[in-house]
Formats: C-alpha cells, sequence, structure tokens
C-alpha cells in the first residue's frame, strides 16, 4: 500500500538553519510574526521573511495558505514557504496549513519550523494526506516524497501525539489505495485478500465464499456477481479492543468492485471510474484498519459484501425475481441498481449474527445524490436521530460534509412491485431517498441505522484541501471520530 509519509520530530537548532537542504516551512502568524527561528532567517535571509510579510500578497492569503520564496539568499535550501497560520488556529487551518506543505513536498524533503504551535498533529495530519499519492501503475513521472521533519522543543511528545492521527492516516490512505486501483488489480478475490492481511494487525477477519453465501440464502447479492468471472464474498472484520461480550457497533460497505451495470449497461463515457464502486466497503476496510493501529478502546464489526457486476450470458435480467437473505424477494426492474441488493443481505446478516448496538452502511449508490448534494456533502439518510446528530457532529469536527436528507412512506410506497414484494428502484424522482428506502426493509425497527450515500464524494473531479485528484479516503475520519466519541467516551 501506498504507506503515509513518516513524520520526524526534532529540537530546533537555530545554528544549523542555514545549512538546511531541501525546503523550509516557516509558520507565521497572521501578523507575520515568529519566534526565535523565525527571526534567525529572517536575518540568514536578509530580511525577506519581514518584506514578504508587509506585502499585499501576504495579506490576502487565508489562514492555512502558504507563500514561496525560492533559493532565499543566505541559506541552502532550495525554498523558503511562509505558512499564515495563528497560533490558536482551528482543527481545520492546522490541517490547511499541513496540506499547503505536502502539497508542495519534493524529493528534497521539508524541514518545518513550528514553533508555538500547538496543533501538531493537525498539521502533520494535513500534510500527510496531502502528500499521498497513488503511483502504484507509473513508471514515470512519479514525484519524490523527501523527508519530513517538524522542529519544535518537545519532540517525543509531539511524536507521541501524533500517534492516532497517523493511524488515521494510514487507514484514509489504505482506503485512497482500493478505491484508486483498477479493476484487473483489485479483483473480487485480491480484494479479499488484500482485507485477510489485515489479521496482522489484530483484527479478526473471516472470508465467506460462495458456497457460504448460498447456504446463507443472499440471493440478492449473488444475483448481482452471477454474471462475472469473479467470485462473490463477504468479509467480516473484528476489532474486539472493548468489554469483552459487549455487543458490537456495524458498519457495512457495498463492495462493487466494478460495475458495468450489468444487463441494464452503463454509457461508455465515464464508466472507466465504476473502479471506485467498491468506495463504501474501501471505507469500511480504512476504518477497521485505523481502529486496529490505534487499539481503539470499543467493539467494532466492519462487514463488505464484494461482488463484480458485469454483462454475461449467466447475468441476472431486468425482470428477474431474486429472494433475499431476510426472505423478501424483490423484483429486477434495472440491474444497474445493484449495490442496494448487496447490501440488503449483508445488512441483513450484520444483524443477525451481531445483533450490533448501531449500523451504518457506505455506499456510493446513486447519481441522483451528486445531483442533489454536489461533492461537497455525502447523503445522511436514518433511523435514529441521535445516531444521526452524533454522526454529524462528528463529521463536521473533522471537515468532511454530510447533510441529512428525508425519508417517509410516500418514498418507501414507489418500491411497491406487482409480481414481488418490492422493487429495486423506485424510479428517477427522489432517487437516493428511494434508494435508502430500499434499504431501511432491511433493518430491524430496535436497530439504530444511518446510510451514507458517498457517490459524490468518493472520487470528486478534482484536488481538495487534503487529496490530491482521485480517492478522497471521505468517511474514515468521521467514522473513526464517531467510535471514539460514541463508543470510547
Amino acid at each position: 500500500m501506498s504507506a503515509p509519509l513518516p513524520i520526524n520530530f526534532a529540537k530546533p537548532d537555530a545554528d544549523a538553519l542555514a545549512a538546511v537542504t531541501g525546503r523550509i516551512a516557516l509558520l507565521l502568524s497572521p501578523d507575520g510574526k515568529s519566534g526565535a527561528l523565525g527571526r534567525r532567517l529572517d536575518r540568514l535571509s536578509r530580511g525577506a521573511i519581514a518584506r514578504a510579510t508587509a506585502s499585499a500578497a501576504w495579506d490576502r492569503l487565508k489562514a492555512g495558505e502558504g507563500v514561496d520564496i525560492a533559493w532565499p539568499a543566505g541559506l541552502q535550501a532550495e525554498a523558503l514557504q511562509l505558512v499564515k497560520l495563528p497560533r490558536r488556529a482551528t482543527v481545520a487551518e492546522a490541517r490547511k496549513a499541513g496540506a499547503t506543505i505536502g502539497k508542495a513536498l519534493g524529493a528534497g524533503g521539508v524541514t518545518v519550523v513550528a514553533e508555538g504551535q500547538v496543533r501538531l498533529s493537525d498539521l502533520a495530519l494535513g500534510l500527510v494526506l496531502r502528500a499521498y499519492d497513488f503511483t502504484a501503475h507509473k513508471t514515470s513521472g512519479v514525484k519524490e516524497r523527501g523527508a519530513v521533519t517538524i522542529l519544535t522543543a518537545d519532540p517525543e511528545a509531539a511524536e507521541a501525539g501524533t500517534r492516532s492521527a497517523m493511524a488515521v492516516a494510514e487507514g484514509v490512505c489504505f482506503t485512497r489505495d482500493l478505491v484508486n486501483e483498477p479493476a484487473n488489480v483489485l479483483t473480487t478475490t485480491d480484494f479479499a485478500s488484500r482485507l485477510k492481511a489485515m489479521e496482522k494487525l489484530g483484527l479478526k477477519v473471516e472470508v465467506l465464499d460462495e458456497e457460504a453465501l448460498t447456504k446463507l440464502g443472499m440471493g440478492a447479492l449473488l444475483g448481482v456477481g452471477q454474471g462475472s468471472e469473479s467470485p462473490s464474498s463477504v468479509v467480516v472484520m473484528q476489532w474486539n479492543g472493548g468489554k469483552k461480550g459487549d455487543a458490537p457497533f456495524a458498519l457495512v460497505g457495498k463492495g462493487v468492485v466494478f460495475d458495468t451495470g450489468g444487463i441494464s449497461i452503463k454509457p461508455a463515457a465515464g464508466m472507466e471510474e465504476m473502479t471506485m464502486d467498491m468506495g463504501g466497503a474501501g471505507v469500511v476496510a480504512g476504518v477497521m484498519r485505523t481502529l486496529a493501529l490505534r487499539k481503539a478502546r470499543a467493539n467494532v464489526v466492519g462487514l463488505v459484501g464484494i461482488v463484480e457486476n458485469m454483462p454475461d450470458g449467466r447475468a441476472q435480467r431486468p425482470g428477474d425475481v431474486v429472494k433475499s437473505m431476510k426472505g423478501d424477494t424483490i423484483e429486477i426492474i434495472n440491474t444497474d441498481a445493484e449495490g442496494r441488493l448487496v447490501l440488503a443481505d449483508v445488512l441483513w446478516y450484520a444483524q443477525e449474527r451481531f445483533r450490533p448496538t448501531g449500523m451504518i452502511n457506505l455506499a456510493t449508490l446513486t447519481g441522483a445524490i451528486i445531483i442533489g448534494l454536489g461533492h461537497e456533502h455525502a447523503g445522511v439518510f436514518s433511523n435514529d436521530d441521535a445516531l444521526s446528530a452524533a454522526f454529524l457532529k462528528a463529521a463536521t469536527a473533522e471537515g468532511e460534509g454530510a447533510w441529512r436528507m428525508p425519508m417517509g412512506q410516500a418514498y418507501d410506497d414507489m418500491l411497491k412491485s406487482r409480481i414481488a414484494d418490492m422493487k429495486n428502484t423506485g424510479g428517477r424522482p427522489g432517487g437516493s431517498i428511494t434508494a435508502a428506502q430500499f434499504l431501511k426493509r432491511f433493518v430491524k425497527d430496535e436497530t439504530p441505522w444511518i446510510h451514507l450515500d458517498i457517490a459524490g464524494v468518493a472520487l470528486p473531479p478534482g484536488e481538495t484541501t487534503l487529496a490530491p485528484k482521485g480517492a478522497t479516503g471521505w468517511g474514515v475520519m468521521a467514522l473513526n471520530r464517531l467510535v471514539a466519541d460514541m463508543l470510547e467516551g
């Protein structure tokens, strides 16, 4: 995997600044003031910092943004980056500052002068996440990343304070790798193997193959994958860091490694991005990795349904009727509404086996949510106000956009079928809501539940503050925060 960039911490040495190579990033308050190291750098660079911070260009910068002084006089560094950051910065400002440094990182590495900054863990997290680059399939043109050293008065305390953040960073990077991988590499078998390998982190991981799924009666999930040469599976990841015997909280993810739409085939334009249709499962995997790495004091189970949706002589057709594990029958109106079929069986299995205290599923489920919320927010659908509020609070704290959407009987009525218990789609109007209503039919009344439609945020069309163009890993930070707040508090 793309391992997160390691962060080194060291005590400041003013006399060594002139000889530092690579880049130097200096954190400055909005008024341009700095500590002793900043003043030394200003003297060495013959007042370049003072001139820069007195300029209109500096005034226009927002908190977390920066400006470069290339090949500064009096220094061996190739660039001196001045980053505007209040000493009492917010979480978002500190992470943005880190991202500004990480985006500019090159082969020569960077030395970060962070005098007096209290949000070093957020600075480091932003740096590592923005420095991420998926290069597994490039043979040339790969931008090298040098070492990162943050100068701080107490390196040991700083390192200890960032361990949890680096666990989050690894979970996010793991999710990004999974979502960025092409489907000929991340096959259903390879995906399951990568998750199985997380046993070395202390997770208990089981892979349920097609024979086991058939015995369980998962006809909805198996119907999606029957047109593919790649076998379907359900992977169960358990982290038991809480009180022994306590019921876990459940995370469930849609893992369609490639979605052609099946017989209801998608248009060719843009189909190459359907490698990301396992994004929900990727987030669940990243969260479970993070919980294991930071030894979370909670019981959490992650379940993902892994399939490939292909057109084939054996593929399910519009008009087919399948039977779910719950026992309900489903008329297939559109084979491209397949993710909800996968989730239906995994949601029911999660409840039957684990009796979870609550349950959240994630899926790149509908294009309709992108029409409604764009690429700024995931859609939040829930049967429980308290759980929904807790998640929205966690998402806001982590800067991951989420917006609660309505549900109701009128939407549910749109799923009525003439020949089966329900249809798998209610048509275009309210498409993301009817998809949520479909899933709700497989959630027991006593189970607090959230459905997160992440179609717009998993792979946005451009870069974001903390991610280059490509997979974002949206949801790992928010769900990790939710577990910490709700289960470990």
